[in-house]
């Protein structure tokens, strides 16, 4: 960590990534797109001035308004464009050499009522070098032209945003011979006396030119692919139109993915009260532990002069009290929520943009299969699905996205359709879990649903709180939440029809069927009437929950993407318990649940199945489509395909063992799932962490063992606190609610008190 503005990187220091991704030391880059520059640069007024280096660095900056824009035009003259929908004015200026009339320009901008330029770009030397053939004369009377218009930049910069542009380095191979006399070595000591000059006359300034010399970084990189040696390739120019846009734009619009020139938020009413909220619970913490180690210190065994024998203390240490649990549990969260606002929310580490390439993706998951394969163990029990195997099943899937996010592959589209196979498969556990559950037990009581509710969603409230971020933000929790209480409903509402009942009279299994389809046609209903689903949750106080945006399209498009495969869950684990029932399948340990002759069919049905939906998903065209076909393809894919129940439970010897190392991970798997938001990846998920600049790999290793151990932490404080919060005891459960329902109303109060000191 320099200290430093973000600003001063992004203009002066980077790396590629590829060959066209160009990478700003500590900071992101956002991909500005037209709409987004227009309503940054609304009511602006843009002026470059320069040579044909800046008549370049002016088309890619105007063609980001709009991409119509032609390279047409008088080259040796001024240029105009106007965005009249957004009274943009975009100007170029011929001044190939820095000299008095240039000065003169820029002065009648310093004097009287004229309207300053709300951006300025200046840059020229090639031709001084040119003209006068690489003369030192030349080099003496730059510095004197520059001496005299550096104050009058200053004194402009004080109310714009001035950018001096240094002089890229030439290809000297490919320059014709009127331009030979232009050498690197020219252009090196041109550019050493603009910064020195510039540099010397800001120094006892507030206001400053700002030195754009990361042009020059870029071009060392791919001056080679120019067509004359002096001139840049399109996407070198493109890159810094897009870096003079994240200086001025990111913030104004602020955009999540572009922490470049960001400056921290400031701490929120919310934000200010949990913090004072974990400071007294440390401080409670750490007075109480003072407390019991002076009573240990004086109770503990001693040693009686007379005798030399040890006496015991009489009064045995007593138990750790519900007050210590909980200020123990707030002490260890309000830490590492520290470290989770240091990580994303103050400007203290560094973040980088994603970039995507094959190895980065496939060598981790070749890696993590055989760790997962090496560590394997044998089940305890051989039932389909048993516990350890959806732990297995829940960890290496959850590896797998991992790898996913943190090496950008979303914009890969085949691996995209298969990471949506494995969210679809999240959530067929989640109906296949709970209806087990609910139809094996009958047990509808609240302390079930209180208990699940929290352990889903403590850590996002918590993070809501901290990070300042909207419930819908970490979609995936709304979403199980919601399912849930989807199934419990549609199995407690009367009849409520249990396995024991059903058991009893075969009718009931009937009765259960037509609950089902009556869920799957208000599934299909709500699914294509987006109009009804909005209502729905547009109602306050859902509103409050579901709204991302101000509107609640994010929440009908996650709900839509995975919208039967609940169900399926849910219907799925109604014929296996009833072939259970009936002893149509056989868990021996050892033993394949059916016939060799089915057994080889199914295995068989189940590659071909796989085969061909990887083949679909290469072809898919877009996301668009893709995502249109995916709810119907995904529930075939999480049934049949060879990773997932199938392949793993007909052959015996298979379902007899399972991957410890990702069984581990399943039983964290929420908690990883949330917490790469803001310590693992960065900016919400749209970068990634830096804690060690300048060594990707060991980076990762270090940010990753942190991650993982503060996922595995927060999983035992969720654990601790659900015991003490949702109590088996009815009437100490009710009156937990009643406080949750007071915590609530007064997050809301806050809340509301926040929004409107905002607006």
């Amino acid at each position: 960590f320099k200290g430093g503005d973000t600003c001063e990187y992004l203009l002066s220091s980077g790396r590629f990534l590829g060959e066209k991704v160009w990478q700003p030391h500590s900071c992101m880059m956002h991909k500005y797109k037209n709409s987004e520059a227009k309503d940054c640069l609304i009511d602006k007024h843009v002026v470059f001035i320069g040579d044909s280096r800046i008549r370049q660095l002016f088309y890619s900056f105007i063609k980001l308004i709009n991409p119509q824009v032609k390279e047409e035009g008088i080259k040796h003259g001024n240029i105009p464009f106007e965005d009249k929908s957004a009274s943009i004015k975009v100007d170029f200026l011929w001044y190939p050499e820095v000299n008095g009339s240039m000065r003169q320009r820029i002065k009648s901008w310093t004097e009287g009522s004229v309207a300053k330029p709300h951006i300025i770009v200046v840059g020229a030397a090639t031709w001084s070098i040119k003209i006068h053939n690489g003369s030192n004369e030349a080099l003496a009377q730059y510095k004197i032209n520059i001496t005299s218009i550096a104050p009058l930049l200053e004194k402009l910069a004080i109310s714009s945003d001035v950018y001096w542009v240094l002089q890229d380095p030439v290809y000297e191979d490919m320059l014709s011979e009127s331009r030979k006399m232009i050498t690197n070595e020219k252009i090196d000591a041109y550019n050493e006396a603009a910064v020195r000059i510039l540099n010397s006359s800001s120094r006892n300034s507030k206001a400053k030119v700002k030195v754009f010399s990361v042009s020059k970084l870029i071009a060392q990189e791919t001056i080679m692919k120019s067509v004359d040696g002096l001139h840049l390739p399109e996407s070198s120019r493109d890159t810094n139109a897009m870096i003079l846009m994240n200086v001025y734009c990111n913030k104004i619009l602020k955009p999540i993915d572009g922490s470049c020139c960001q400056p921290q938020p400031p701490l929120t009413l919310i934000q200010k009260i949990a913090f004072c909220f974990f400071t007294l619970s440390i401080i409670g913490y750490l007075i109480i532990s003072l407390i019991h180690r002076n009573n240990y210190r004086k109770n503990k065994s001693c040693t009686d002069l007379e005798s030399g024998e040890e006496k015991k203390p009489a009064i045995s240490t007593p138990n750790v009290s519900t007050l210590e649990i909980l200020l123990h549990c707030f002490c260890k969260l309000g830490l590492i929520m520290t470290y989770f606002y240091l990580c994303d929310r103050a400007n203290l580490f560094m973040k980088e943009n994603k970039f995507y390439t094959h190895s980065s993706f496939f060598i981790p998951i070749v890696y993590i299969l055989v760790l997962g394969v090496f560590y394997t163990e044998n089940t305890k029990e051989t039932k389909v699905l048993n516990r350890e195997q959806t732990d297995e099943w829940k960890g290496w899937m959850q590896l797998v996205i991992l790898v996913y996010h943190i090496s950008g592959a979303s914009t890969f589209l085949p691996v995209y359709m298969h990471i949506r196979v494995l969210v679809a498969a999240y959530l067929f556990q989640t109906g296949y879990g709970h209806f087990s559950y609910f139809w094996i037990k009958g047990d509808f009581g609240v302390y079930r649903v209180c208990q699940v509710l929290f352990r889903l969603n403590f850590l996002v409230v918590v993070l809501c709180i901290v990070m300042d971020r909207p419930y819908q933000f970490y979609y995936f929790v709304p979403l199980v939440s919601v399912w849930f209480m989807i199934i419990y409903a549609t199995l407690a509402v009367w009849p409520q029809i249990v396995q024991k009942k059903a058991n009893g009279n075969c009718l009931w299994h009937f009765g259960l069927l037509l609950k089902l389809i009556c869920l799957l046609t208000c599934i299909y209903f709500l699914s294509y009437s987006q109009g009804t689903f909005e209502k729905i949750f547009s109602f306050w106080p859902l509103s409050k929950c579901f709204e991302l945006n101000g509107n609640v399209y994010e929440w009908w498009f996650r709900w839509k993407l995975d919208r039967y495969v609940v169900f399926h869950g849910m219907l799925f684990a109604f014929i296996y318990l009833a072939l259970q029932k009936h002893q149509m399948i056989s868990e021996g340990k050892g033993d394949p649940l059916f016939s060799n002759r089915v057994s080889n069919v199914l295995l068989f049905i189940s590659i071909v199945s796989f085969l061909t939906y990887s083949i679909w998903a290469s072809n898919c065209k877009n996301k668009t489509e893709c995502n249109e076909l995916h709810p119907s393809v995904s529930v075939v894919q999480v049934i049949i395909s060879p990773s997932f129940i199938l392949i793993r439970n007909i052959p015996g010897y298979v379902r007899s063992v399972y991957s410890s190392f990702f069984a581990w991970f399943g039983k964290i798997s929420l908690e990883l799932f949330i917490c790469q938001y803001h310590i693992w990846l960065a900016a919400d998920t749209k970068g990634i962490l830096v804690l060690i600049p300048g060594y990707p790999m060991f980076n990762v290793l270090v940010s990753t063992f942190i991650f993982v151990c503060v996922a595995h932490e927060i999983s035992q404080i969720t654990n601790d606190l659900a015991q003490i919060v949702v109590p088996k005891d009815n009437s100490t459960l009710l009156k937990r609610l009643l406080c949750i329902a007071g915590f609530f109303s007064g997050l809301h109060f806050f809340s509301a008190m926040q929004d409107q000191s905002r607006h």
